[in-house]
């Protein structure tokens, strides 16, 4: 054993070990608790970055941490690897995506082997090779001959200059983000998941996951958003409108039917077209509506804007006749693209009224009293009684959400009906880099799914897109092709999948990615799913985690799998946070600099205070604490800090800094003492090992002193036990492991018997820390005299009776105040203990001339004599 604690040899070394020995290869062993631990996978941007290694280094912990009980434990790893970022680096760089992802693979898989995490690389998968999504096509293709996969018209933003469709995030100021052209609303051919068919069943299975936080499972529930509500038909006016039909509208309020004033359609909507017919003026305005966003988010925050037709419904109840209003905050792919406003009730309404001085009627007495008077208050949205609302005044929700279904059943204008939020998932993207969609279009049979036998379609990977469309759209070689139902020509389809496809059940594949006789070999994929413990950031909570849960449900119902949900347990991690130090130029725009080219001025509190650039010795602005990110310019590179201080000490600050599912703020001093503290460890061990290795503790030969010492080590192992198994709080772990050390640094080493329970000591600081620094844990356990590797051990287990104490320590206090201390028997009586403290000679003095009312003993921890 060195006399210096080396991290690049040792962790060299252990590593060499791992791979030699397949260490963490997995296999199925029927009869054999396993546990499936994931994380989630990155995308191959090039290099890690320091949120990556918090997140691997949390599931690494647990996944080695349940070797240790026994389990067979499986930790893949793999790459989300299409997308458009691939797309615009190919741009930027003149290089095809796959050559660009495939570096960033090679790169960023050795940066991950760097840190030592367990993982069984034989089930690495790589999203973007055919060997993958040749399955993804095939259950595409079975799920479209089911009509759970259908394809219809949907009205996406298009850019005409780039002859794209684009995300709503790409969209900016109503300008592609690229081109810098005004968007446009189309309608074009996508294909979309019906995953409305299974809402119910994503909600009410939320409840048998116990497992994940409350946070997530809100989340979820809100976007699902199940609702039961009132279908509501207003007539046409036919003399305005010029023919008979109804408008329908859907709302969960129908206790305020009473008090709409005036109806709202989106610039798609027939009534919109119509009106735009009769009024050219109103085609300006629609064309702006179409140029808008086509998300909610959008709709929460933009202006409401909208322009009056001459067209007019009648009330379903009283028949007054309603103004239709073209308004850009409705959209026609939500519900029927049309709304009752309501305006003394609803904050939306009530802003655009406001603004266009429409009619607000309250007709609900609310906490906030019978008027609705500006400005909103959020107490108008309240259920209440019934109030100018005729023959149902004095209703409460419920009793009018009756009567209204009643009266509107008796004039066929209205039903109750349960309605989601959840929209149908559309998945075309008008890209290159993604999956082919499996489907061939024929003049004479339509659309037609490409045949088992023939997939997967291939992607071809040495394009080079330039930003204008589809590259598989240009390509005649990629799109011409056969019928495959009538043999006549036809051509392919060149949309791409949305990337949450293949993050959608890559999870699934992982359990036999080698499997070429299906999707995924049954007997593998039962045994290894549900996934026990996935980890993963909040921002993940909604789309890729209900995505995922659909797909498994999916997979399920086409008989691959026999479970329900696909994530037993999930840990959202918090994230790693750091200063920011910037300058102000003269037209307003901050330059960011690193923390590490920043020199920093603290106060006693160790707040930074003050701060210059070490360049120039100047100023710089303090920013405060940030998410670790480019933009910003305060991360950390990975890289550079497992190159200096070694794999094990950034993994020990990343436990230690912070609870996993809290943010952990970046601190080179608490790197830096991370180091310090391994080598303590080592240097005890050394020194222990140098000496010779000594004989097994024999409990029953140990002094008080010496009980005290192992009574230390197993109260680390109960408490670290805990913190790990139950809690996955890594911190307080690593604190009882430093509490520890503090003792076994101490406890004298003379004896043989002090030297065995030094031995027993340094074994429980390996093992408990052999999860979280697990390469100097694998030299340090061999040094220690064992001929198997640590990574073969077991979780140590607490000695029950080395817990028990023969005497107690107590504090005495007179009158709430600190006067002494005694040691008792720790089965002594009250009257025992209160004996001894009354006669401890420092406290005698304290009560001397005093006459003592009243002794509180609180058992095992202290006696307080109350006395005047």
């Amino acid at each position: 054993m060195h006399e210096q604690y080396q991290p690049r040899e040792i962790e060299a070394a252990a590593q060499s070990f791992w791979e030699r020995n397949q260490s963490f290869l997995a296999t199925l062993k029927p009869g054999k608790e396993k546990f499936y631990c994931l994380s989630m996978f990155p995308y191959p941007s090039g290099k890690l970055h320091m949120g990556h290694v918090r997140n691997y280094t949390i599931g690494d912990v647990i996944a080695r941490y349940h070797r240790m009980q026994g389990k067979n434990v499986l930790q893949p790893m793999g790459w989300d690897a299409f997308g458009m970022p691939a797309e615009n680096a190919a741009m930027k760089n003149n290089v095809a995506p796959a050559k660009w992802t495939y570096e960033n693979i090679e790169y960023m898989k050795g940066q991950l082997c760097s840190l030592g995490l367990a993982i069984d690389w034989t089930r690495e998968v790589t999203t973007c090779k055919p060997d993958y999504y040749r399955w993804e096509q095939w259950l595409f293709t079975r799920l479209f001959e089911k009509g759970v996969i259908y394809r219809k018209n949907g009205t996406v933003n298009w850019d005409p200059v780039d002859q794209t469709v684009l995300a709503n995030e790409q969209v900016i100021d109503g300008r592609g983000w690229r081109s810098g052209a005004l968007i446009e609303k189309r309608e074009i051919p996508m294909y979309y998941f019906k995953i409305t068919a299974y809402a119910d069943e994503l909600l009410s299975s939320l409840d048998d996951l116990p497992g994940w936080p409350e946070q997530v499972k809100t989340m979820q529930r809100n976007w699902i958003g199940k609702s039961r509500g009132m279908e509501v038909a207003f007539p046409y006016d036919v003399a305005s409108i010029g023919e008979e039909g109804t408008l329908k509208v859907f709302t969960t309020r129908p206790d305020t039917l009473m008090g709409a004033t005036y109806v709202a359609v989106a610039a798609e909507h027939p009534l919109a077209t119509l009106a735009a017919q009769q009024d050219t003026s109103l085609r300006s305005f629609i064309d702006e509506c179409k140029r808008g966003g086509v998300a909610e988010a959008d709709l929460a925050t933009q202006e409401k804007k909208g322009v009056a037709t001459p067209l007019r419904v009648q009330h379903p109840l009283t028949g007054e006749l309603m103004p239709v209003w073209i308004a850009n905050y409705v959209l026609m792919n939500y519900g029927e693209g049309a709304v009752m406003a309501v305006p003394a009730h609803d904050a939306r309404d009530f802003e655009f009224a406001e603004k266009y001085g429409l009619p607000i009627k309250p007709v609900v007495r609310t906490s906030a009293g019978d008027a609705t008077p500006s400005p909103w208050l959020d107490a108008y949205g309240e259920h209440g009684t019934l109030i100018n609302s005729g023959e149902f005044d004095g209703l409460d929700f419920q009793g009018a959400f009756d009567a209204m279904e009643m009266a509107l059943l008796k004039k066929g204008l209205g039903k109750s009906r349960t309605q989601f939020r959840l929209r149908d998932w559309g998945i075309s993207r008008q890209r290159y880099w993604g999956c082919p969609i499996p489907i061939v279009h024929c003049d004479a049979c339509g659309d037609v799914p490409v045949p088992a036998e023939q997939l997967p379609v291939v992607l071809p990977e040495d394009v080079v897109p330039d930003g204008t469309g589809s590259p598989l759209a240009k390509m005649p070689a990629f799109y011409e092709c056969r019928c495959p139902s009538c043999g006549a020509p036809a051509k392919r389809e060149t949309d791409t999948m949305d990337t949450f496809v293949e993050s959608s059940w890559y999870f699934a594949r992982y359990a036999s990615p080698s499997f070429t006789g299906g999707m995924l070999d049954k007997a593998e994929a039962d045994y290894w799913l549900p996934v026990d413990q996935y980890i993963g950031g909040i921002e993940h909570a909604i789309l890729h985690l209900l995505y995922a849960r659909f797909f498994h449900k999916l997979m399920r119902d086409e008989g691959l799998i026999t479970s329900n949900e696909p994530f037993s347990n999930l840990l959202t991690q918090g994230m790693v946070v750091a200063e920011t130090y910037y300058r102000l130029n003269a037209n307003g725009s901050k330059d960011w600099f690193n923390p590490a080219d920043v020199e920093v001025e603290r106060d006693a509190k160790a707040k930074v205070v003050g701060a210059r650039l070490k360049a120039d010795g100047q100023p710089v602005e303090i920013g405060g604490i940030e998410k670790m990110s480019k933009s910003k310019n305060n991360g950390v590179d990975p890289q550079a800090m497992i190159d200096q201080y070694g794999a094990d000490t950034c993994r020990l600050f990343m436990m230690f800094a912070s609870p996993p599912d809290m943010s952990l703020e970046w601190s080179d001093a608490g790197v830096e003492g991370a180091s310090r503290f391994l080598r303590r460890v080592w240097r005890l061990a050394q020194a222990h090992v140098a000496t010779g290795l000594p004989a097994a503790v024999e409990p029953g030969s140990l002094s008080d002193a010496q009980k005290d010492v192992r009574r230390a080590i197993h109260l680390a192992i109960k408490q670290a036990s805990v913190d790990v198994g139950q809690h996955h709080k890594f911190n307080t772990a690593i604190a009882q492991v430093m509490t520890l050390m503090n003792v076994l640094e101490k406890a004298p080493s003379d004896s043989a018997a002090d030297r065995a329970l030094l031995q027993e000591g340094l074994e429980a600081v390996t093992l408990l820390l052999a999860p979280i620094t697990p390469h100097i844990c694998h030299t340090l356990w061999q040094a220690l005299g064992h001929a198997d590797a640590v990574i073969d051990a077991t979780w140590p287990t607490v000695d029950e009776s080395a817990l028990v104490q023969d005497t107690l320590t107590l504090v005495i206090q007179v009158n709430g105040k600190l006067r002494g201390q005694i040691d008792v028997a720790a089965d002594a009586s009250r009257e025992a203990v209160e004996a001894a403290a009354r006669g401890n000679e420092n406290v005698l003095r304290f009560l001397d001339g005093l006459t003592i009312r009243k002794v509180i003993v609180v058992p095992g921890k202290l006696v307080n004599i109350v006395a005047n």
